[in-house]
């Protein structure tokens, strides 16, 4: 029996279900076109974590709540001050990445345990790559299912535009911590992870290669490829206003993200040095090893 048939089999269950069938079948085509999405969304997810709705294509991210509960991350974007040396270090850590970090990987058998997408020109640009990663998870933001088709292995995440897909005159963004309810669109994949991470239960978040420095000279990533922002003028400003969104959520939280890039434009999140930072991991275990 589905749960259709049970809403319908009782009469005050099947007075609720009527009015929500004719709550989307009636009342939502006549709100103006610019609101359908919001709203399309927020119904949805309410069915969603009301559990009325256990068929959805999140349903895979149930599982991976609280997965690294009280541990720490690192989060590598792909900014030009990102060094394939940087990754070398990584090894042993806990990492997530992003887009065009495939074009490192002919040069480093250093791979992300988490790799994460939303952009449709990113997608389809490395495609090949992505679908041949062998790693724990890929996350993939639900608007890239809107162009084409992704394989069943992915983790799909439900994505909230906001009101970004039209002019506004002020930078906005919330932050979630339940990336099965949403995960809000921040201007930038780093936000999305952030906010996936603090999901998987990640404590000690640090980022690296997040310049937000979106030169005139297009040197935007570490290895430059066809595909770039058009509005790479001000994503520099969009992203580090998101970012303050996240560190406000973070300091009330008792969870720690910090700056691991060098150089660059983020001065919102304290800043460390990634050779110290990993250095010091490496030496606490190797003077746990002789003890």
């Amino acid at each position: 029996m589905t749960i259709k048939d049970i809403l319908k089999s009782n009469k005050v269950t099947f007075f609720f279900y009527d009015h929500i069938r004719r709550l989307r079948y009636d009342f939502i085509p006549m709100i103006r076109p610019v609101y359908k999405p919001i709203i399309l969304f927020n119904f949805k997810k309410v069915l969603r974590v009301t559990r009325i709705n256990r068929r959805s294509k999140f349903e895979k991210l149930r599982n991976i709540k609280n997965k690294h509960l009280g541990e720490r991350c690192f989060i590598v974007a792909t900014g030009p001050s990102l060094k394939i040396e940087d990754l070398d270090k990584l090894h042993g850590e806990i990492t997530f990445s992003m887009n065009s970090i495939c074009l490192a990987f002919d040069e480093t058998d250093w791979r992300p345990t988490y790799y994460g997408i939303q952009d449709i020109g990113n997608y389809l640009e490395f495609e090949e790559c992505i679908k041949n990663l062998d790693l724990e998870c890929k996350f993939i933001g639900e608007p890239i299912l809107k162009h084409t088709n992704v394989p069943n292995e992915f983790y799909i995440y439900p994505m909230n535009m906001l009101n970004h897909y039209w002019m506004h005159k002020e930078y906005n963004t919330k932050f979630s911590d339940d990336a099965f309810a949403v995960v809000y669109d921040g201007y930038t994949i780093t936000y999305s992870l952030i906010q996936i991470a603090v999901y998987m239960g990640f404590k000690e978040i640090y980022l690296l290669g997040t310049d937000c420095n979106y030169s005139s000279d297009l040197n935007h990533h570490f290895k430059n490829y066809s595909y770039f922002d058009p509005s790479y003028s001000v994503a520099g400003l969009k992203m580090i206003h998101a970012f303050k969104v996240a560190k406000e959520y973070a300091d009330s939280n008792n969870i720690k993200i910090y700056n691991a890039t060098r150089g660059g434009m983020l001065e919102v999140f304290e800043r460390v040095d990634l050779d110290t930072v990993v250095g010091k991991v490496n030496k606490d275990e190797n003077l746990y090893s002789l003890t």
